[in-house]
């Protein structure tokens, strides 16, 4: 439900409420408090990259559940499968993301046993399982407007600002004692993708006016946001519980 304060007049608005909720939630989270301080170790930050790993090669399978949740024209389903096709590298020979991922895994986790697809020998984790499971599950019972705000408003609008800030932490210099961290994986999204992805999700979005469709525009981009920073907050227990015992 919106809260009570919320009045929303314009698509302006709701993108500022998502963008303050995304502020309190994310950059003052826990997880990114921590990673930009330098406060992880090395065990921490590989559980993280392992873990990250899963969702992010997951992420095609909910962005082709959203693509199910629309309508059959163009002007909907289109902007998703382009996000898609960014997914898949558009067809060039080593920018697909689950292999451009692979190139930060590895400075984090050179050690790591992958197998043929690049999938490591470690399960998934429950905070990681949840975010996928959450999401799609959401898009098989929405609407095509609340699908599309979920991906827009719940994700685009702010997801380059976060990998940015992910890739940021990365570069801490406490991160870089065992050598560099390769940061593409982030940088890429941060500069290219997401900002384009949330324009194309946006052309449809701002086409609904009624206070009605803002509101509801607003409950699903809160929904998917605050499931995906409880991804961040849960993974960061994980990563509190491999502390070392002197310093917990």
């Amino acid at each position: 439900m919106t809260p009570p304060h919320l009045n929303f007049a314009s698509y302006a608005d709701v993108e500022r409420a998502m963008m303050d909720l995304v502020q309190q939630h994310f950059f003052e989270g826990r997880f990114l408090q921590t990673l930009t301080s330098g406060g992880y170790e090395d065990a921490q930050i590989r559980h993280f990259a392992l873990q990250y790993g899963y969702y992010s090669r997951n992420f095609p399978r909910v962005l082709g559940a959203a693509i199910a949740a629309m309508p059959p024209i163009d002007s909907w389903w289109v902007p998703l499968a382009d996000n898609l096709w960014d997914e898949a590298g558009r067809g060039q020979p080593g920018r697909a993301h689950e292999k451009l991922y692979l190139t930060f895994l590895r400075t984090v986790v050179p050690d790591a046993q992958l197998d043929e697809h690049g999938i490591p020998n470690v399960p998934m984790s429950k905070a990681v399982q949840t975010a996928i499971d959450t999401f799609i599950q959401f898009f098989r019972e929405a609407t095509p407007l609340q699908a599309m705000a979920a991906v827009g408003l719940g994700s685009e609008l702010f997801a380059g600002q976060v990998m940015a800030r992910i890739g940021e932490g990365f570069r801490h210099p406490r991160y870089q004692r065992s050598g560099p961290i390769q940061t593409l994986f982030w940088k890429v999204h941060a500069d290219e993708h997401e900002p384009r992805h949330y324009q194309l999700c946006k052309q449809i979005l701002v086409t609904y006016t009624s206070s009605r469709d803002l509101a509801a525009m607003y409950e699903a981009g809160r929904y998917i946001a605050l499931s995906e920073a409880r991804m961040y907050d849960e993974l960061h227990e994980e990563m509190i519980a491999l502390r070392s015992p002197q310093k917990r």
